[in-house]
This record gives C-alpha cells, structure tokens and sequence, in this order.
C-alpha cells in the first residue's frame, strides 16, 4: 500500500488509503491510539479496524496524527487531533463524492478522538469506537448524532475500566440513532488474543448496516 500525504491544519499527514470497486461505497476514516504512547496508524488493533472496514466494502483511510511517523507537527492534545480527522474526513468525501454513507473509527485514545469527530459532523452516518478511554478522558461534549454505531471493549482491560466502557455505551446509546455494545469476555485492552474477534465484529457490523 503506497505511502501518501494528505494535507492538514498543520502540514501534510501520512496516510494510507484503500478504495473499493463501487464508487458508491461508505468511506471511512480510522483513528490511531495516543501518540505518546506510541499510538501510529500502524497500530496493530487500528490496523484491524481498518482491514474490517475495507473487507466490508468501504474506502477506507488510515493516518498518522500530527507528529507521528512522518506527518507535520507536534501532538496537541487533543484538539489539533480532531482538526487532523476533520481534514481527513473532508479529503475522502471530495475523493469519493459518490459515496453513500461516512463513517468514523477509532481505538482508544482514537475513539475518543472520533467520537468529537462525530459530534462536529452530522453527516457522518456510521462509529465505531474500540476500548474507548472512557477513564481518564472527558466524554461531556456528548450530544444527540443522527448515527448508528459499534462499541466493543474487553472485559479484562487494564488500561480502560470496562464499566466506564458499559456506562458510555449506556449514555452514547440514548443519543445515537441506535448503538450495539460488545464487551468480548477476558479480552485486555490491545486485545493481544481475540484480533480475529474484533476483526469479525467490526467487518460484520460494517456488511449488515453500510
């Protein structure tokens, strides 16, 4: 998969894209964990998200956030992260302007990231959102999203309280248009043993409802 840049708020972004048959097809944008733990596109859970989408049918993009591998900048905190999605976000619809449906992805850190993404954007029609960092991350920008979407946690996460994850499902599940919740039993938070299971769930997600 060729390397490319697309360009962001603060220079380009290193990117990789996979494009379906059908012009028609959802597009997708799939968001990597914190930077300064060592979060990249490259991301083996990240990675798996975003092989689900493309196996499901979608156009789909993966990106290093600023500062990460060879993209401009330097981590922001959040909020120049957002601004990274949106640019990617904006780059696939006018790439693929015949494009059905838009969806948004991410893995923890990620996730969180895509969910204010969701929050900005009514159009997007499809989330995912895997461990989402419901812990130390502050969830109060949740409004009503005209979206459908999938959570999946592991329920022997270290990293993110798993009732955290089960709280956020409950409070995200009365403002979106309808959300399924997976909590898949003993896996930790990189999901080391059960990748195939979050590859089916997020692939057969994506078959049912594009």
């Amino acid at each position: 998969m060729p390397e490319f840049f697309i360009p962001g708020p603060r220079g380009r972004l290193e990117a990789r894209h996979a494009g379906a048959a059908d012009p028609s097809c959802p597009v997708a944008v799939v968001l990597h964990p914190h930077p300064l733990h060592g979060g990249t596109m490259n991301n083996k859970v990240a990675y798996a998200i975003f092989r689900s989408l493309v196996e499901a049918g979608c156009h789909a993009t993966r990106f290093n956030f600023r500062g990460v591998g060879r993209s401009s900048g330097e981590h922001a905190g959040g909020d120049g992260e957002v601004d990274d999605a949106l640019a990617v976000v904006d780059w696939m619809q006018r790439r693929h302007p015949s494009s059905s449906t838009t969806w948004i992805a991410g893995f923890s850190f990620g996730a969180w990231i895509a969910a204010r993404v969701l929050m900005k954007r009514p159009e997007i029609d499809r989330f995912v959102l895997v461990a989402p960092d419901a812990t130390t991350r502050d969830w109060s920008f949740l409004d009503r999203a005209p979206a459908d979407g999938l959570i999946i946690q592991g329920s022997a996460d270290a990293i993110v309280a798993p009732d955290d994850v089960a709280a956020l499902a409950g409070t995200l599940g009365s403002l979106a248009r309808s959300l399924r919740f997976e909590m898949i039993e003993g896996a930790g938070h990189f999901f080391e043993n059960d990748m195939e299971t979050v590859r089916g769930l997020v692939r057969d997600y994506a078959y049912r409802t594009r």
